[in-house]
Order: C-alpha cells, then sequence, then structure tokens
C-alpha cells in the first residue's frame, strides 16, 4: 500500500475562478493521488517519479467560491490525510469570493482578479505574510544538551499553533516564503548522521548536501515539523529560493563561480539543488494553465522515470540561465506579485554585471507596466533587499567599483581587494549591481507614476537576518518626476534563524548618521555617482524569529511585524508593530496587538 512521505502542501488557490487550487504530495511508491473536500469539489494524479521519489501535484476543481473546505488526501483510495489521531484541526480550502469588477489578467485567466468578502458583502482585505531564512533545526554545533533551542522559537510553528488553537483568527491568504527554505550548506545533527551513514563526511563537500536523494532529507527534516506540515497544507504558498538552498553566496560573482566549478562536487549540487527546487517548490507556484503548458512537466509526467529529463534540464539552467524562467506573477484581486529570481538570473560577467539578465529583466518590466490601472497595489518579491542600510548600500557599491576596475583597472590590487571583501563580506544584493539597481529603481518610479498609478508598490524581501521598514524619496529633480504611489521596501527575516551581536550592532551602525557618512566616503573612493534616490529607515532594525504581514484592502494598505518569543506558557507571537501604511494611523485591519 502506498503511503503518504510528505505533504499535502496546499499550493495554488486560483484567484480568477475561485473554483481551482493545486495540493502537492510526496508518496512512497508509485500510486494515484486524490483530493477530496467535503463540498464535493475533488481532483486526482498519478504520481510521477525521480530519483526513486515519487510525487504528484493534484488540481482540485469544482470548489465553491468564497467558501472553506474541509479536504483529505487518498492513495490508491486508501485515506492517509489527515492521519489518526490528528492533533489538528482539518486541511481546509479557502477560496476568494468573486468579485463584479475583476482584473482577468494578460494571459485570460491564469491569475485573476476575485476578492474575499468583507463583513459588508463587498471585497476583503487581502493578507500576505512573509519571511525568509528558516532552519528546520540549527545546524551542528548549535544544539545542546537539554537546553532550549538557542535560536528562539520557530516563527512558522508558532503560528501554525496560534491558528490550530483559534479557529477565528485571522489566516493569511498566502505565505510568501522569500528564500532559504532549506540549508544545503549548514546541516542540522539529524541530518548529519543521515549524510555519515551514505558516505565518508571526510570528503567533499563534507557535511553539506551532495546529491538530489540528500536534498529530499533537507525537505523532509523541515517539512515534516508536524507545525509547519499542518500550516503549509492550510495556508497556500509561494516560494523563491535564495543562496543556501544551494550554497551560502550562490552566484557572487565570476570568481566565485569559477572557483567553485573547478570543484570535483558543485556540479552535482547545483544540478541536484535546481531538481530538486524544480519537484518542492518552484511547480507549486503555477497555475494549473501554467502546468498544462509546461513541456517538461508533461514529459516528466509521461515517463517512468523523469530522473534524466530533469537532470538535462537542471544543467542546462545552470549553464545558460536564459533559457529558464524561475520568477513568475500571482495575482490575488487587485493586488499583483511578481516573485524575482534574484539568484540564478544573474550575470556574471564584471563587464555586463546584472542582477538579472535582459530577457528577465525585460520580463520584469513588461509584468509591472501591463494593463495600468487595473491593480492597486504592485509586489515585488525578491530575496535580496532593493534597500540597504546606507552603510551596507555604499560598501557593495564600492566593492563593485573596484572589481570593475575604477581605481588601478580590473586586474590591479584594488580590484583583488574589492573581490576579496565581496566574497567575505557577502557583499552581493542590488547594490552590488550598480545598472540593475538603477533600472529597478527607475521601473518603480514609472510603475508608480501617473493617473493610473498603484496606491502602493512594496519591495519585498528577507536574506539580511532582521526586519525593517525603508522608504525612498527621489530628488526634485528626477526626470520624470518623482511616483505619486508610496513605495517601501519592507524586509523580514529570520523565520527561524540566529545573527551574532556583532552584525546586529553593524546594521544599526549602517543606519546612523556616522554609517552614512563612512557609505559617501567609500562611494567617492569608489568614483561613484550620486545614486537615484535617497532613503530612510521607517521602522526597525527588528532582530528575532518573525513574519511580516501586508493587509491590503481597496488602496489602504497596513503592516504588522510579529515575532515568536518563549513565554512561561509556551512560544507566542507578540507584535512588535501595527501601523497602517497610507493613512498615517494605526491599523484598522489588526484585531489586537499582542498573541
Amino acid at each position: 500500500m502506498a503511503g503518504l512521505r510528505l505533504g499535502p502542501l496546499l499550493r495554488y488557490v486560483d484567484w480568477e475562478t475561485a473554483s481551482t487550487a493545486t495540493v502537492w504530495v510526496e508518496a512512497d511508491r508509485p500510486c494515484t493521488a486524490v483530493v477530496r473536500c467535503a463540498d464535493g469539489a475533488s481532483g486526482s494524479s498519478r504520481t510521477f517519479a525521480v530519483a526513486g521519489h515519487h510525487y504528484a501535484l493534484v488540481v482540485v476543481t469544482g470548489l465553491t467560491p468564497g467558501s472553506t473546505t474541509a479536504y483529505e488526501v487518498l492513495l490508491d483510495d486508501r485515506p492517509v490525510w489527515p492521519p489518526e489521531n490528528h492533533r489538528f484541526p482539518a486541511s481546509t480550502i479557502t477560496t476568494p469570493a468573486l468579485s463584479a469588477d475583476r482584473d482577468t489578467g494578460e494571459d485570460g485567466g491564469a491569475d485573476g482578479g476575485a476578492e474575499k468578502a468583507g463583513v459588508d458583502g463587498g471585497p476583503g482585505p487581502v493578507r500576505i505574510a512573509f519571511g525568509s531564512c528558516r532552519w528546520a533545526a540549527p545546524p551542528a554545533g548549535g544544539h545542546l544538551p537539554g537546553r532550549s533551542d538557542p535560536v528562539g522559537p520557530d516563527a512558522l510553528d508558532t503560528l501554525a499553533a496560534r491558528l490550530a488553537a483559534d479557529p477565528d483568527a485571522e489566516r493569511p491568504d498566502v505565505l510568501l516564503l522569500l528564500g532559504d527554505q532549506v540549508y544545503a550548506d549548514e546541516a542540522s545533527p539529524a541530518t548529519r548522521r543521515r549524510l555519515a551513514a551514505r558516505r565518508d563526511l571526510d570528503e567533499p563537500p563534507g557535511a553539506e548536501v551532495a546529491d538530489y536523494d540528500e536534498y529530499t532529507c533537507l525537505y523532509d527534516e523541515s517539512w515534516r515539523d508536524p507545525e509547519v506540515r499542518w500550516l503549509l497544507s492550510t495556508v497556500p504558498s509561494c516560494m523563491i529560493f535564495d543562496d543556501h538552498d544551494v550554497i551560502d553566496d550562490w552566484n557572487t560573482s565570476a570568481a566565485w563561480l569559477a572557483e567553485v566549478r573547478s570543484t570535483s562536487w558543485w556540479h552535482e549540487r547545483i544540478v541536484s539543488g535546481l531538481m530538486s527546487y524544480w519537484v518542492y517548490q518552484h511547480l507549486g507556484n503555477l497555475s494549473p494553465a501554467e502546468l498544462a503548458a509546461d513541456p517538461l512537466y508533461a514529459a516528466v509526467r509521461a515517463t517512468p522515470d523523469g530522473t534524466e529529463l530533469l537532470r538535462r534540464f537542471a544543467a542546462g539552467a545552470d549553464a545558460d540561465p536564459t533559457g529558464t524562467r524561475w520568477s513568475y506573477r500571482r495575482v490575488f484581486g487587485r493586488v499583483r506579485l511578481l516573485m524575482v529570481d534574484s539568484r540564478a538570473a544573474r550575470v556574471l560577467d564584471e563587464r555586463q554585471r546584472a542582477m538579472l539578465h535582459p530577457q528577465e529583466a525585460r520580463w520584469l518590466r513588461e509584468e509591472a507596466l501591463s494593463r495600468p490601472g487595473s491593480y492597486d497595489h504592485l509586489l515585488i518579491g525578491t530575496s535580496l533587499p532593493w534597500l540597504l542600510p546606507p552603510l551596507v548600500h555604499d560598501a557593495e557599491q564600492w566593492s563593485a567599483a573596484l572589481c570593475r576596475g575604477e581605481r588601478g583597472g580590473p586586474d590591479g590590487r584594488w580590484a583583488r581587494t574589492g573581490e576579496y571583501l565581496r566574497q567575505r563580506s557577502d557583499l552581493e544584493h542590488w547594490a552590488a549591481f550598480p545598472d540593475s539597481f538603477r533600472q529597478l529603481t527607475e521601473l518603480i518610479r514609472e510603475v508608480g507614476s501617473g493617473p493610473d498609478a498603484p496606491a502602493t508598490i512594496c519591495v519585498l524581501s528577507g536574506d539580511v537576518h532582521h526586519a525593517y521598514i525603508a522608504e525612498p524619496t527621489w530628488p526634485a529633480a528626477t526626470p520624470g518626476g518623482a511616483p505619486d504611489a508610496l513605495v517601501l521596501q519592507l524586509t523580514c527575516s529570520p523565520v527561524h534563524n540566529s545573527i551574532p551581536g556583532p552584525l546586529k550592532a553593524g546594521f544599526r551602525f549602517g543606519w546612523s548618521r556616522a554609517g552614512r557618512r563612512l557609505g559617501r566616503l567609500l562611494a567617492r573612493h569608489g568614483r561613484i555617482g550620486t545614486p537615484p534616490v535617497q532613503w530612510h529607515k521607517t521602522g526597525g532594525p527588528w532582530f528575532g524569529n518573525q513574519l511580516m504581514t501586508l493587509t491590503l484592502h481597496g488602496r489602504k494598505a497596513a503592516l504588522s511585524l510579529v515575532q515568536a518569543n518563549s513565554r512561561r506558557t509556551g512560544a507566542q507571537l507578540e507584535t512588535v508593530f501595527d501601523r497602517s501604511l497610507t493613512d498615517g494611523g494605526p491599523s484598522t485591519f489588526s484585531r489586537s496587538t499582542k498573541r
């Protein structure tokens, strides 16, 4: 009999018809997976095989708009979810109510514009929770026998416990996981033992993931967590990778890439990383229409073993990023999300260095500018912040200038110093790709200007293990003028991780006046021109395991930040920030300031 190895994960809920969803599962053998809902909606799919593992992405049809329905999972007609003696509420699929005023999407319905009904029957708020950087368990050396978790409670675990305990609690409509869903280069003690049972950890890559099967261990460890497993079964999720999903500082520079490609283990790591990302994360980001049009998905499902097909795809994606798009669009009513790949889509040649290769940059521009006036809020999800503490921004621009030869040429001492600092200090965010930073800044200004501008443009990011809000201001002489939309950088991480004390002090200093002055000295030394925008911090920095939630209602927006803290009664989510973003007052969308 087939058993459920992992899942179910509720991934895509269609906001255009409000009648379709996708549910991802991993079984322990070939079978037919069925999702059956209490309201009669259902779907089924035969599993496909990759490297001895068996998966299905079930498209559920016939859902009722504006409803919440419980569902169960069956494998070959045998119920496997919920399991016996399950201590959590039923897993459910919630659909938005259809609205008369809908954005049907450019493709005629792959995304769409249904909205949940509010208490008065009108369109209701859209709640989007986001964060990044989650250790399923601290890595080797992070555990102390008999001690509690040294990095504090997991924010996702704590959110799941709160929602499970209070059926009436407000749930996110979608959870955005902005990178580092797994840590391929930082194994926990349990994963390390599993790796040691397979191979000699004294041989490269040591106690890091080496191949596809070892990647499955990471997802097992992360998604088998009972609280997280239930949460992901009932709250839809959108995901994108960051560096630790493959390796720390993935694609920092051409020099970094040349060095790692010279190792004996890198090719298998990157191929396996992209294969596992496609299976475990990427497929669930796609709509049923996009899945139906995907030739690779069709080919993998049509063959008894899709391993070699997927290996060739992953190797090609690594060799030529222009042939693969990991970025994607989602629409939630009049909210448009553009999730941007800021890792694999890079151009690393110092003469053409860019965060996004030209095809990817064109996609982002076209998606942001298409059908003006059809959305009230634009969200740009990118694992790496667009706006950093000013000192960090200037240091990254300075390092990039040295590496391209602004001081002594591209082969000189200063260029070598710039590369050393770039790799040792993680100087590889948007600021480290100056042309891309300016292009994104100009795109945001352009989208946010004019009578059809959205009310807000928010760049959602993680990576830097703290949270903050930054607001840019454009100089009066900016060609085209400053945007009419409210523009914000919203950064939230980690979900469950740590940050050393010196780095906390460094980030605080990076926002200070002294830090700004030091940054400008570096900029002058690197012969860096005046940035196209200035920005200031309007919230934070906050340190801890945390999640942000944007609540978008009409053209209004509110933001809350919760942190998971240990208390005598157990871990609790405590709100440290809760405010309207669009009218200057306290949020009208949150029930309380502490949960």
